[in-house]
Parts: structure tokens; C-alpha cells; sequence
């Protein structure tokens, strides 16, 4: 399986009008902002694009993208390691956004919406699981590592590593884009783009993560909040916690899921390291807490 680098430096540099119109629907300025330019690089093969990016970040080389056809040792969540199969998208954007430790999460949640959001309106009806998951009715589609590295009380490097089911095999809880797209009757009825190569899937990747970015920068975490909280699959759905049985009313700022508890009549607030939710495709969760 080859990738034509050319083909996405030509799809990025002819920014599609529904992105556009996105942008202008949330008023945010894509151009003359202080967003890196993309420096791309494709390889065959890699342990994990997340490492090639932190090397060029020592080098300070923001807005390095790394594309890998095949990742021997992919990153997740807690530490988790795994092969990437041929036929998914596996890229990492390099940033330098010096900004409060606080403010983490607003990468994660910026990213998650303005991958989702571009996605849809490709017809694709992706929503996000809490925090960093792309489901399409509650099979996992992709996932979201940010990574950051601290000095003092600021980030003062971040990498964001996106992978996507795009037609390669996948488990059983999960599903690949292609699946998607030649399921999806309706696509075939409406008059809009379609995604048609691992190219053009790349390109609307960094839009988004552009997109997601430039939300949180130009229109702040409320309104990044309020946007994330529209596409997360989980929201208004029960939950038991530690017996105690809640519904799932939004997330944070930090990116913590808040959940309100009924018999207490109060809202916790559950951060990624404490809490993981499930792929059951039923709308009742049960909360797993970490140790």
C-alpha cells in the first residue's frame, strides 16, 4: 500500500468549502492565525508516530505531521501498546502551544470535536466517546494520545497522534470508515464530497485538528465545551458509579466527566485516570474506576 503525499499537499492547500463553512458557523478566523504550517513527512513503517514527532520537536520543528502506513508499537491510553495494521491512517501533529498545564484538555477536546465535526458533515454520523474515542453507533472508528511535555506551569510541547479505522482489519467492537461509507445508503442520496482515498481522509484529519485548535484559541473553552458536548455519544445517558446511579450531564474544561448522582443530588466530576466507560452499544454504562 503506497501514499501519495503530493495528492494530500494538493487537498490541504484547497481548503473544501463545507470546512469553511464550519469555521464561519463558529466564527473562527482559519487564516492569519498563528497555527503552524504542516511539514509532513511519510513513512513505510514505524514503532510509533508519536516518537518520530518528539524527535523533531527537540529539533523544534513545530507543525511536524508524521504519516505512517504501519506502526509496530502504536501508543494509547495508559500505556497501552499495539500494532497498527496496513490500511488504517496513523498520523502525529508536532505543536508548541505554551500554555497553562491546566489547559490540557483542550487539546484532546478540540481535537475530538473538529475531527468529528468535519466527519459529519462528510455525511459520516461519528460521534465522540469520553474522552478521545470516534464511535459510529458504538463501534470505535479511532482514538486521540495527547501527549505533552511540561516546564514550570506550562506545556511547552504537545503532540497529538490520531488513529483511524480506515480499511484495515479491526476487532470486533470496532469499525473501519470504509464499512461505514458502503453501509450508509443515504450518502449515495445526498448531493456532498465524499472521502475516497487514505489521502483525502488524512487532509480532513488536519483540518480538523486545525479546526479544534483555532475553536479553543479564538473562541475559548466554553464554547469548545458546549460543541464537544453536542457530538459525545455519552451525554444524558445513566451511569452506575461505585453503586451509586447517575446520568452523565457533560464534560469540564479539564476534560472530566461530569456526572450527576441522584441519590446524593450532586455532580462529581470524574477525570480519564479514575473512570473508563465501556463500548457497550446499550445507552446504560457502568462505570470501571482505576485503582
Amino acid at each position: 500500500m503506497s501514499f501519495d503525499l503530493q495528492q494530500l499537499e494538493r487537498s490541504l492547500n484547497n481548503t473544501p468549502v463545507m470546512i469553511n463553512l464550519l469555521a464561519e458557523s463558529y466564527q473562527l478566523q482559519l487564516k492569519n492565525s498563528d497555527f503552524p504550517a504542516f511539514q509532513i513527512q511519510v513513512f513505510e513503517t514505524v514503532s510509533s508516530t508519536n516518537t518520530i514527532v518528539w524527535e523533531r520537536l527537540r529539533q523544534g520543528a513545530a507543525g511536524t505531521v508524521v504519516i505512517a502506513l504501519q506502526q509496530q508499537a502504536g501508543r494509547g491510553q495508559r500505556g497501552h501498546q499495539w500494532c497498527s495494521e496496513p490500511g488504517g491512517l496513523y498520523l502525529s501533529l508536532g505543536l508548541t502551544p505554551q500554555f497553562p498545564v491546566a489547559q490540557a484538555g483542550q487539546l484532546t477536546l478540540g481535537s475530538a470535536w473538529g475531527i468529528a465535526a468535519i466527519l459529519r458533515g462528510y455525511g459520516v454520523p461519528v460521534g465522540i466517546k469520553w474522552l478521545n474515542d470516534l464511535v459510529v453507533d458504538g463501534y470505535k472508528l479511532g482514538g486521540i494520545l495527547t501527549e505533552t511535555r511540561v516546564a514550570g506551569e506550562q506545556i511547552q510541547q504537545a503532540v497529538i497522534g490520531v488513529g483511524l479505522n480506515w480499511r484495515n482489519p479491526v476487532p470486533e467492537l470496532a469499525v473501519n470508515l470504509r464499512q461505514v461509507l458502503a453501509s450508509n445508503e443515504l450518502l449515495e442520496k445526498i448531493d456532498r464530497p465524499s472521502i475516497d482515498s487514505l489521502e483525502g481522509l488524512a487532509a480532513l484529519v488536519l483540518h480538523g485538528l486545525k479546526l479544534g485548535y483555532l475553536h479553543w484559541q479564538q473562541r475559548g473553552s466554553n464554547s469548545l465545551v458546549a460543541a464537544y458536548e453536542q457530538l459525545c455519544v455519552n451525554c444524558g445517558h445513566p451511569i452506575t458509579v461505585e453503586g451509586q446511579v447517575g446520568t452523565i450531564v457533560g464534560v469540564t474544561a479539564l476534560g472530566q466527566l461530569r456526572v450527576w448522582l441522584h441519590s446524593a443530588a450532586t455532580e462529581i466530576y470524574l477525570g480519564a485516570d479514575r473512570v473508563r466507560l465501556s463500548y457497550a452499544t446499550s445507552t446504560s454504562q457502568q462505570a470501571t474506576m482505576n485503582p
